[in-house]
């Protein structure tokens, strides 16, 4: 499968990049809004992997270019990115498509702790939903991960992240991604309706990391 992240050069870009290229054989393009900082960042992802022993090939694009190539294009951008970046690259995506929505909305209090701050639509995964095409199915994913965890090769993830949307199909293509991740389970949240209950858990978590010492790298299990 080939699979675009738009905003691949950032946090949770570089760790989906890096973990779909270690433990699968799914193509990934790296998306930026300056394709020379996408290529280089590639490039920086082929080097961590060949010192790892595996030869693996990552390309760079800008976003639109990126979305085209792909079938699954996940939106590794900050939320107040999210509605822009879809409609700058709407007119490239094919009906089938499935757009990977895991940014969630954070204010910070004066006190330092961190909270759901969700847009007016409800939730970041509607906006996505909304600027959309409508024949390009929609899927919540990679909400709760620690960036830092993910982009760290040698960490053994034991997480779980929940998967969520009203299309089963395109459900079924992104729990199937999660599950190519080595220590990442993906376990179903329902449809879209969910949205807010899973974007919520990431301001906790981050919360409680900043206040324990030892959870920098907190992530969810359920048992």
């Amino acid at each position: 499968m080939r699979i675009a992240l738009l905003g691949g050069t950032g946090d949770i870009g570089e760790g989906l990049a890096l973990r779909w290229a270690y433990h699968t054989d799914h193509e990934v393009l790296v998306g930026s809004r300056d394709p020379e900082r996408a290529r280089a960042k590639a490039e920086e992802y082929e080097t961590e992997l060949a010192s790892r022993g595996v030869d693996r090939t990552v390309k760079g694009f800008d976003n639109p270019m990126a979305a085209e190539r792909a079938t699954v294009v996940v939106l590794a951008v900050p939320p107040y990115h999210v509605a822009d970046t879809v409609e700058a690259v709407a007119d490239r995506l094919d009906e089938g498509d499935v757009l990977v929505s895991p940014a969630t909305g954070i204010r910070r209090d004066d006190d330092g702790d961190f909270h759901y701050h969700p847009p007016s639509a409800g939730s970041v995964t509607r906006l996505v939903v909304d600027a959309a095409p409508e024949d390009v199915s929609v899927v919540g994913a990679f909400h709760n991960l620690a960036a830092g965890r993910l982009a760290d090769l040698d960490a053994d993830l034991g997480i779980d992240t929940v998967v969520f949307g009203d299309d089963p199909d395109a459900k079924d293509v992104v729990t199937l991604l999660a599950r190519g991740i080595e220590g990442l389970r993906p376990v179903d949240g329902g449809g879209l309706a969910s949205a807010p209950e899973v974007e919520a858990l990431t301001p906790l978590l981050v919360t409680v990391a900043a206040n324990n010492e030892g959870m920098n790298d907190l992530g969810v299990r359920f048992r």
